[in-house]
């Protein structure tokens, strides 16, 4: 449920490296926690897991989400940087060789 809570907020950039840290402990305790459950199941426990399915669906596609997000917005910084470079020295990637001519002859 922290988890989920976790997913639910708005992410704000400020907040996002936070976030992300504490999504990652939280899925690790998860991962703890699902280790140590082992069947046959009580009834109680039945009930528990029915009721956290769709939770778990929720949180996967927020997490998803997320992701996606990242991705876009890590392309959207790489696509900028290199415009910038290319603004401020235009020339950098032109061959050294345009508009010369090389005599291969002695």
């Amino acid at each position: 449920m922290k988890l989920y809570h976790l997913l639910d907020q708005p992410m704000l950039g400020i907040d996002r490296e936070k976030m992300i840290k504490d999504a990652q402990e939280l899925l690790a305790e998860r991962e703890l926690i699902l280790q140590e459950v082992k069947a046959p199941y009580t009834e109680e426990e039945n009930e528990i897991g029915q009721r956290l399915i769709p939770i778990d669906k929720k949180i996967e596609q927020k997490l998803n989400h997320l992701f996606t997000n990242l991705k876009v917005e890590m392309r959207s910084v790489k696509r900028q940087k290199s415009s910038n470079q290319k603004y401020t020295n235009p020339y950098k990637n032109a061959s050294n060789f345009d508009g010369t001519f090389l005599d291969k002859k002695k």
